[in-house]
């Protein structure tokens, strides 16, 4: 449930609640009372609120939990175009085929040449090139051999 629907419906609690305790013969002066229109009418309702004004930090978790999917998606779809071309890419690519802004795809790549999965390459015209070693090798897979053997 996004936090817009589940402010409006605790919005619409608070106002059900409202009415109820409105339509009642309860004192407001007893404390049980009033204990019970805080939790049931304003508490509610604050929490709507908060929630419509993008004020509450529900979903924060999963929010940061949807961006690292996001980023992880990003970098997986990074290293399968890499092996499409010959393991050798440029931000501009990336971001093309990836429908994402330059700065975006140039960031993602970045994050991989700090974590050593590719190296920076320079062409004569001056185009940087993120050239991904593994991608490139993959061909030479299939003359692998053990460790000690080699």
């Amino acid at each position: 449930m996004s936090p817009r629907a589940l402010g409006i419906a605790l919005l619409a609690i608070a106002a059900f609640m409202g009415l109820g305790f409105a339509r009642s013969d309860a004192s407001l002066a007893a404390p049980a009372t009033l204990g019970a229109l805080l939790i049931a009418v304003v508490l509610p309702a604050v929490a709507g609120l908060a929630l419509l004004n993008g004020r509450l930090s529900w979903g924060a978790g999963s929010r940061t939990r949807r961006d690292q999917l996001r980023a992880n998606t990003i970098e997986a779809e990074i290293l399968r175009m890499a092996t499409q071309q010959q393991g050798k890419l440029t931000a501009v690519e990336v971001a093309t085929a990836l429908a994402l802004p330059v700065e975006q795809a140039k960031a993602a790549l970045d994050a991989l040449v700090s974590r050593e999965v590719a190296e920076l390459e320079i062409t004569d015209a001056g185009v940087i090139v993120y050239a991904f070693h593994d991608a490139k090798h993959l061909g030479g897979k299939q003359s692998s051999r053990g460790i000690l053997d080699a």
